[in-house]
């Protein structure tokens, strides 16, 4: 060969940018692109959906949170017994027995219902007017008259400091038992009464 000028492209060459020349087919694809290529549509639509519950969820559970409501308070906290007077009753015309009034009221929360009431003294027996089980609701008050008789005037106290009633509460809450004292005056009249029910007796 010779002389200059260009080099002359062999039989069976092609150039790279040739665009008239068809390009190798490219791989397969798989069973998996196939399946996604026909439901790209749904596996979108889920996938946003899947994201959008995943948003709510965290937002639900970093909401801030309502405190519980307060629970009711215990009975004894609510509710108070006082002494009113003594009074004539079923016991008046009984031998060695005697009656008073008191007062129990409820000053707030849920009814309280007064499950027992007694007295602690040996010698003594006690009813009640209205007997336990009874119930007092909220804002309110209830008048109990309660009888004592004496049964055995030696084992029955003197002198009393102060002499109280033992009740059993129930409410919502809890059931509590309690020693109200009522005071001097109950302690008073009550000595009285016990003092002229035992002279009373020994006659």
């Amino acid at each position: 060969m010779s002389g200059a000028g260009p080099v002359e492209p062999g039989e069976g060459t092609h150039a790279w940018d040739d665009t008239d020349t068809p390009r190798p087919p490219g791989r397969p694809r798989g069973r998996l692109a196939r399946c996604y290529d026909r439901h790209r549509r749904a596996v979108l639509g889920s996938a946003a959906a899947i994201a959008v519950l995943a948003g709510s969820g965290y937002l639900y559970a970093g909401r801030p949170r309502q405190p519980p409501p307060p629970q009711p308070p215990y009975p004894v906290q609510v509710v108070d017994l006082v002494y009113l007077d003594a009074v004539p009753g079923p016991g008046g015309a009984e031998p060695g027995a005697f009656s008073f009034a008191v007062l129990l009221s409820v000053r707030s929360g849920r009814p309280v219902t007064v499950t027992r009431l007694a007295q602690p003294y040996d010698g003594l027996a006690m009813t009640s007017s209205p007997a336990a089980p009874f119930q007092t609701k909220s804002h309110s008050a209830r008048k109990i008259i309660v009888t004592l008789r004496v049964t055995e005037c030696e084992r029955a106290p003197r002198n009393l400091g102060l002499p109280f009633l033992n009740v059993t509460l129930r409410n919502a809450r809890a059931i509590q038992a309690h020693s109200f004292i009522l005071g001097s005056r109950y302690a008073r009249d009550l000595s009285e009464a016990l003092q002229a029910a035992c002279d009373q007796d020994s006659r």
